[in-house]
């Protein structure tokens, strides 16, 4: 009696499974803070001055750049320019390199 047996398909198909719905997961979502968040953040609470209450952060924080300076301009790549420039900068280079060893 304590054996298992699998049951067979027409047992199966005879369940009405396709109105059981599993219950979706809960997912706590917290906000996202946006750069200038973190930037406010950073300098403004001590406890970002120091990591594990150790670490003294604060002369790194001082030379941190800044989010506009980092930013720039999407560029799109063409790849017949792009092979054609890097192409040109390494035979100029060559170039170069032959000329100093004939001086």
């Amino acid at each position: 009696a304590d054996i298992p047996v699998i049951p067979d398909l027409e047992d199966v198909q005879e369940e009405d499974l396709a109105m059981q719905v599993a219950a979706p997961p809960s997912v706590q979502v917290n906000r996202v803070l946006t750069y200038h968040d973190l930037d406010k953040d950073l300098m403004t609470y001590a406890a970002f001055q120091t990591l594990d209450g150790e670490v003294d952060l604060k002369l790194l924080t001082k030379v941190l750049a800044p989010e506009h300076e980092l930013r720039e301009d999407d560029v799109i790549w063409d790849w017949d320019h792009l092979f054609t420039e890097v192409s040109s900068e390494l035979v100029s280079e060559w170039d170069l390199g032959q000329s100093e060893r004939e001086d």
